[in-house]
């Protein structure tokens, strides 16, 4: 993902900047430039609008950089809520809690419910129409030019308090969505993720990414497993409780064995396989940091991240003929057309598949 300079009209007073989350570069760049400021609804950095300042930007992100003239996105305006705004809201984490929604989801949908409400705080909710709903939508699109994902997210939150706390039939809430978006998900060639797992020095760091990567695991999975998870007899590893409260088993590496005995042995961990220093869960951060640091110094893929493994471990399971089952079972896939997108992920290229043109002029003269 590349760096965004909005191509703000000529009279703007700033220059509004999106840098993605990764490029730890780019930020502190832009952090040290004199009149610089971050906007914290909309995401985004702004320096002072001169050509100066336009130019230095475009040094800065080098070749990594898109200009577009596209809105900007608005911050969505909120409103203090009526006690009985807060009580609905309240109502929804209850309800959600007691059927067991996670706590990121729950926190995502009380915080769209606060923009909801701030529209239709003084409104009986209950009469209001499934074309009142679509129409605020419609406005969040145009005026705050809100993304696809807020967009699904907002009807998620909204359709959950209807559902669930105000008990209203399906057909009520069935409110228009936005199409679907296919985005091919970025993985790693076979090579780098030897370099990039190969590259800690930590016996325990180059573990953990050894499991991520051979078992295809998310990096929640890879915190919470237990030592009792790896079941060596049958070569497998156990994960309980995944995403959608999901267990299932995914195929444990012969190597990797012999690498958790030999971690097992130097780090002695009592329960979770791998644990902090001063015992407990190891963190997302860590491990995070842990592969940033692997790509930095293995100059691979600057896009990559933690989730990439589990997508190249996808990837070349399927280039290696392994049964597209097999494959949405170890991911814990509800659908097999969730694992199918691997198949536009693999790598096309002359060396592995010959065009038709080829076969068409291999024994024949032609001019070129």
């Amino acid at each position: 993902m590349k760096a965004i300079i909005y191509n703000n009209r000529a009279e703007a007073k700033r220059i509004k900047v999106f840098i993605p989350y990764k490029r730890h570069d780019f930020r502190k760049q832009v952090k040290g430039l004199n009149s610089s400021f971050w906007h914290p609804e909309q995401k985004l950095w702004s320096v002072v609008n001169t050509e100066e300042k336009f130019n230095l930007l475009k040094s800065i992100f080098g070749k990594d950089y898109v200009i577009e003239s596209g809105k900007i996105p608005k911050p969505v305006k909120r409103r203090e809520l009526s006690e009985a705004s807060i009580d609905a809201i309240f109502e929804l984490e209850k309800k959600l809690t007691l059927k067991g929604y996670g706590n990121s989801t729950i926190s995502t949908y009380k915080n769209m419910l606060t923009v909801f409400f701030s529209k239709f705080m003084n409104y009986d909710l209950k009469q209001i129409t499934k074309e009142q709903i679509e129409g605020f939508v419609y406005q969040l699109i145009k005026e705050n030019n809100i993304s696809e994902s807020y967009q699904n997210q907002m009807i998620n939150a909204i359709k959950a308090y209807y559902e669930h706390v105000l008990g209203l039939p399906r057909e009520f809430y069935e409110i228009e969505r936005p199409k679907k978006s296919i985005k091919i998900p970025n993985v790693l060639s076979e090579e780098e993720v030897f370099k990039i797992i190969q590259n800690p020095k930590n016996l325990k760091h180059r573990a953990i990414l050894w499991t991520i990567y051979s078992g295809g695991l998310r990096i929640s999975e890879s915190i919470n497993l237990r030592i009792a998870d790896i079941n060596s007899k049958d070569g497998y590893i156990f994960i309980k409780g995944a995403k959608g409260k999901k267990d299932r088993k995914t195929i444990l590496s012969e190597h990797l064995l012999i690498m958790l005995r030999n971690y097992y042995v130097k780090f002695k961990p009592s329960y979770w396989l791998f644990e902090g220093q001063t015992g407990g869960k190891y963190s997302v951060t860590s491990i995070r940091n842990i592969f940033r640091k692997a790509v930095k110094n293995t100059n691979s893929n600057p896009w990559a991240t933690v989730h990439t493994l589990r997508h190249s471990f996808a990837t070349h399971c399927i280039q290696n003929g392994v049964n597209m089952r097999h494959i949405q079972n170890m991911l814990g896939h509800s659908s097999p057309k969730t694992t199918e997108i691997y198949t536009k992920t693999i790598e096309i290229n002359n060396k592995k598949i010959k065009s038709p043109l080829d076969n068409i002029l291999k024994n024949n003269t032609f001019d070129t």
